[in-house]
């Protein structure tokens, strides 16, 4: 019987997230209560409270549920990786095409970048986010820095800069194209850009 419980509370958990998605999505976050969630999640606000602290603590755990399983691979990849550029090219790559195609990733990317307002409650959750990409940006310099060691990156490339570049490549593309799919086909163009910065890179005297 416990082990049941703690199935149905993991269920339950898990409901939540998915209706807090749909809602904040349709909605936007600040716009967005508690009561609004546990109505989509067809459970009560007391059920919300079980599971998370207040809203804040909700949209860090809907927005945890997709990226933390990424970045431990992303560092799972970096670990067993013996070519540099090859491991951010294939990581660029494959997060920009995941969000073309995945719906769950597109949602809380767009939720994120469009419709939450990062101030009182949600303060707290932007300082957490600006870490989540400064820990990105340190592993891109690591890969860039490890490539230039290899001979494969010219040393007149600063690696604290075009780990920047990476980033700001990726967010750039993933930032518009989830304000408007129809601008341009992203999982078409990913390997395209990417290789061509990467390309640029390389070729710096």
């Amino acid at each position: 019987m416990p082990r049941k419980t703690k199935e149905e509370a993991q269920e339950t958990r898990q409901r939540i997230l998915d209706a807090a998605e749909r809602v904040f999505q349709m909605q936007g976050v600040s716009r967005t209560s508690l009561a609004h969630i546990a109505d989509a999640a067809g459970v009560t606000r007391g059920a919300i409270y079980w599971h998370f602290r207040n809203k804040a603590d909700l949209y860090d755990a809907m927005v945890r549920r997709v990226l933390d399983s990424e970045e431990a691979r992303c560092h799972a990849g970096m670990a067993e990786s013996v070519d540099p550029l090859s491991f951010i090219r294939d990581l660029a790559v494959e997060f920009l095409q995941r969000l073309a195609c995945d719906p769950r990733y597109q949602r809380v990317l767009e939720i994120a970048w469009h419709k939450c307002e990062y101030v009182e409650e949600m303060a707290v959750i932007r300082d957490s986010h600006l870490e989540c990409g400064r820990r990105f940006i340190a592993l891109m310099e690591t890969a860039l820095r490890r490539a230039q060691q290899q001979g494969r990156l010219p040393v007149a490339v600063d690696p604290y800069q075009a780990a920047v570049g990476v980033i700001a490549l990726i967010d750039g593309l993933a930032l518009n194209w989830t304000m408007d799919p129809r601008l341009f086909p992203l999982a078409d163009y990913a390997p395209g850009l990417v290789d061509a910065y990467l390309a640029g890179l390389c070729v710096m005297a």
